[in-house]
């Protein structure tokens, strides 16, 4: 949890590269949603798996893993084809999903 929080906290600073901020924002989602599967007694057999149960981990609709879902494939042609493709709109949706996930793994960490 603490490293996420970290990362979405740098990835909101303005002054970054926006792949940077990108990167940033991805990896504090990610970390975030494997803490809350985690707490739940799982664990992921890849990295997918943590956004695609956030409805049953964390109760977080479609509005939130679809951004993440776009990311995650975003993610996956940099990391892969080197074709990563982002711009203002899809960093700041992904920052706000983020937030979401956070916010909810905090909620839940207070009363579960």
């Amino acid at each position: 949890m603490r490293t996420g929080i970290a990362r979405l906290q740098d990835a909101r600073n303005p002054t970054l590269a926006l792949e940077s901020r990108f990167d940033l924002a991805y990896n504090a989602a990610h970390a975030l949603c494997l803490a809350a599967l985690r707490r739940m007694g799982y664990r992921a057999g890849n990295r997918y798996i943590v956004f695609q149960v956030l409805p049953h981990t964390l109760g977080l609709g479609p509005e939130v893993w679809r951004v993440l879902d776009k990311c995650h494939n975003t993610r996956n042609l940099g990391e892969y084809d080197g074709l990563l493709d982002v711009d203002e709109r899809l960093v700041t949706d992904l920052i706000s999903a983020t937030e979401a996930v956070a916010q909810a793994i905090s909620i839940k960490k207070i009363v579960g």
